[in-house]
C-alpha cells in the first residue's frame, strides 16, 4: 500500500468574521485544500471534521452545500486539539487502507459565543471556582516564574516574537507589532498575564487537509507525516507539578520514537502557545532544551524566524488567533507550506522537518485533557 501523502491544503483567514459561519469559513478552506491537491469532492471517499463549539453535526453542515455523494462524515470532539485528532484518525483510516483519499477540516465560529473566556463545563470542579483557563495558566506561570527566577519581561517577549512573526502571516487578519513594555502595560487578565499574553478569544476561522495514498494531482510536492500521536492527560488529584508539561512530555518521546527523529532534527515547530507561559513550558517538554532553559532558548533569538528551530512562524495562537477546532489543522497547513517552500516573507529556510503541538481542554486533576503531535517532512 502507498504511504498516505498530504496532498492540499486550504486555510481561511482568522479573525472576527460576524457576517460569516463556521460553515462558509470550512467551506473556503475544503475547496482551497481541493483546488490545491488537484482533486474534486467527487474523489473523496470520507471527510473528518474537527469542531469544539459549533454544536452537533457540524462536518455535515460545512458540507451540505458541496455536492457531497454520502459519504462518511466523522465529527470529532477533542477540545482544542479535535482538528488534529481528527487528523490522526484519517491517517489511521488510509494506513488500514479503508479509503484512499480523504478531507480533514477543523472549523470554530467564536464570534458567536458574545466573547470573553471560552465556556468550559461547568461541572468541573476547578471551573466551578472561577479557575477558568487564564486563571490555571496564570498559576503555572508564576510558579514558574517563582522556581526558575525569570522576570515578567521573559513572558512578554514570547508575545512580542510571535506578534512579529504574525505580521508577515496574511491570514493573521487583526495581528499587530508591539513591543515589550505595551505587552506588560497592556489590561491584567490573570496576574501575571496581561491581554497580549493571551490568545484572542474571539477568533473565527477554519483549516483543511487532503490526504491520499493515490498519486499527487497537485502542484505542489506532496508532504511525508512520519508520526502521528494522540495522548490524554492523567488523573492526579494528590500532586500536580504546574511546571511540568508531562502529556506534551510523554507525545513528543511517543512522536519521536515513531519518526526516528530527535528534537535535535527539527527545522521549525508550530506549538499551542494560547499563552505566553505555554510556549516556554513546551520549549522543554519538546526537548527543545533543559528544564528551565526556556527563557535563555528565547532570549539566544533560536527560536525566532532565522534562528536554529524556529517557533511559530505562523504567529502562533497568540498572533494569528485560536478558533479550537480549525488550530491543530491549520498548524499542519503552515508546516506543509514551509516544508514545500512556498511561506513566503515567513519562510524557513532550507526547512526539512517540521512538528506541531496541540493540547486540548482542562479539566480538574489534569495537566491537559488531550494533546496531539504530529511530524512532517518534505
Amino acid at each position: 500500500m502507498n504511504e498516505p501523502l498530504i496532498t492540499g491544503v486550504g486555510i481561511s483567514d482568522f479573525g472576527r468574521f460576524a457576517h460569516l459561519n463556521e460553515e462558509a469559513l470550512a467551506q473556503a478552506a475544503i475547496l482551497s485544500a481541493l483546488k490545491d491537491a488537484g482533486v474534486s469532492m467527487r474523489d473523496v471517499q470520507a471527510f473528518y471534521c474537527g469542531n469544539a463549539l459549533g454544536g452537533h453535526l457540524p462536518g455535515q453542515r460545512a458540507l451540505r452545500e458541496l455536492g457531497t455523494g454520502g459519504e462518511a462524515v466523522y465529527n470529532i470532539d477533542n477540545a482544542c486539539s479535535s482538528g488534529a485528532t481528527a487528523f490522526h484518525l484519517a491517517l489511521q483510516a488510509l494506513r488500514a487502507g479503508q479509503y484512499e483519499t480523504v478531507l480533514v477540516f477543523g472549523m470554530d465560529h467564536l464570534s458567536g459565543l458574545g466573547g470573553g473566556a471560552l465556556p468550559m463545563n461547568e461541572r468541573d470542579w476547578n471551573n466551578r471556582r472561577g479557575m477558568i483557563m487564564p486563571a490555571l495558566y496564570a498559576m503555572r506561570a508564576k510558579r514558574y516564574m517563582h522556581e526558575r527566577g525569570v522576570p515578567a519581561e521573559v513572558l512578554a517577549d514570547v508575545a512580542v516574537k510571535n506578534r512579529r512573526h504574525g505580521m508577515l502571516n496574511p491570514i493573521a487578519t487583526f495581528c499587530r507589532p508591539v513591543t515589550r513594555e505595551e505587552v506588560l502595560a497592556s489590561r491584567m487578565v490573570a496576574d501575571p498575564l496581561t491581554l497580549l499574553q493571551c490568545c484572542p478569544g474571539v477568533v473565527d476561522g477554519a483549516a483543511a487537509l487532503v490526504l491520499s495514498t493515490r498519486p499527487s494531482r497537485g502542484t505542489a510536492k506532496p508532504v511525508r507525516v512520519l508520526a502521528s500521536v494522540v495522548q490524554s492527560g492523567l488523573f492526579e488529584i494528590h500532586q500536580v507539578d504546574m511546571i511540568e508539561a508531562e502529556i506534551t512530555r510523554r507525545a513528543a518521546r511517543l512522536a519521536y520514537e515513531q519518526a526516528g527523529v530527535s528534537a535535535g532534527d527539527l527545522s521549525l515547530i508550530e506549538l499551542h502557545d494560547a499563552f505566553t507561559i505555554s510556549e516556554l513550558l513546551y520549549y522543554e517538554a519538546l526537548g527543545l532544551c533543559e528544564p528551565g532553559e526556556g527563557p535563555e532558548l528565547l532570549a539566544s533569538g533560536a527560536t525566532a524566524l532565522g534562528g536554529r528551530i524556529p517557533v511559530n512562524a505562523s504567529g502562533g495562537l497568540l498572533a494569528k488567533g485560536h478558533p479550537p477546532g480549525a488550530t491543530g489543522v491549520a498548524q499542519i497547513v503552515e508546516l506543509c507550506e514551509q516544508l514545500q517552500q512556498r511561506a513566503g516573507k515567513r519562510q524557513v529556510q532550507g526547512a526539512r522537518l517540521g512538528l506541531s503541538q496541540v493540547t486540548g481542554g482542562g479539566i480538574w486533576g489534569v495537566d491537559h485533557a488531550a494533546c496531539s503531535i504530529h511530524i512532517l517532512a518534505a
